[in-house]
């Protein structure tokens, strides 16, 4: 798949749009929404639009490039670097690691959308499975943001880093190395650290947020299995082994970029073989 010739890109300009029948633009829409809430409540409608088919998989207008989403002006982006670290032990710690979750979590919304709306003559059982993440993302992004509130803070309070997104600007020219990337690489290191924050949580005492992570980590084993799925269908359609395309690709965007532990039996449920994760604990 070649690179499509687009304009250069620019942020997505937030604002209301007209309504429209087209999965594309009501992708878009959720993806200009600055409030977290407006973006949720968005992608609520939408997902539901979907499932009962008053959304056809078209657009009024061609694929654009974003430079970024629709967010709001706090938290502040910084390098990883500059994250202060907090102990979960104390309140502020918690709250401080229950907002770095947040911001994945809204990230997250953004990538399905993205997903949906940059990746066009998929097949139909595509969009249904990213259409459903970002509505399970929304929903995680809902719960936490709820549970910071208890600890006196909200969304944006921290600092946060945008290598989510970057990632997405990076693989945008292709759905297959956006699958690669995104849900096996960045996303399935979410499934490696969750029982560690979640000891972490249990440590401190704050047992709401460890049933949150309990429901995040369920579906997003999901999740990362839809990228498997997908990744493995697009190197089918082009004649890939998919075991090579994946240690190529990684060489090639993501070289040291692989951490450990590996939460093989998480994996595993994700779509990942033995030999992959074999190869990916031989690169730790």
């Amino acid at each position: 798949m070649t690179r499509s010739q687009t304009p250069p890109a620019t942020a997505v300009e937030s604002g209301s749009s007209p309504r429209t029948d087209g999965l594309f633009d009501a992708a878009l829409q959720c993806l200009r929404h600055e409030d977290p809430a407006a973006k949720t409540a968005a992608t609520a409608a939408a997902a539901s639009a979907w499932r009962e088919g008053a959304l056809s998989p078209t657009s009024s207008s061609p694929v654009q490039p974003i430079a970024a989403p629709g967010r709001p002006q706090r938290p502040r982006l910084v390098a990883p670097r500059e994250l202060a670290r907090r102990s979960a032990q104390s309140q502020e710690g918690r709250a401080a690691l229950i907002h770095s979750l947040c911001h994945i979590e809204f990230n997250a919304i953004n990538l399905a959308w993205d997903a949906v709306y940059r990746f066009r003559e998929m097949p139909r059982e595509y969009y249904d499975d990213w259409v459903r993440v970002a509505e399970e993302e929304a929903y995680h992004f809902t719960l936490l943001r709820e549970h910071l509130n208890t600890l006196g803070h909200d969304y944006g309070d921290f600092d946060a880093h945008d290598g989510l997104w970057e990632a997405a600007r990076e693989t945008a020219h292709d759905p297959l190395v956006r699958m690669a990337l995104v849900p096996r690489v960045l996303e399935a290191r979410g499934l490696d650290v969750a029982p560690g924050i979640a000891d972490k949580l249990h440590a401190g005492g704050d047992e709401r947020a460890v049933a949150i992570l309990d429901i995040i980590q369920r579906d997003e084993v999901g999740h990362v299995a839809i990228g498997s799925r997908w990744f493995n269908y697009l190197c089918a359609q082009r004649g890939l082994a998919p075991a090579p395309t994946f240690r190529r690709l990684l060489d090639e965007h993501m070289p040291g970029r692989v951490r450990g532990p590996l939460h093989r039996s998480a994996r595993i449920a994700a779509g990942f073989t033995e030999q992959e994760l074999d190869y990916l604990e031989a690169m730790i």
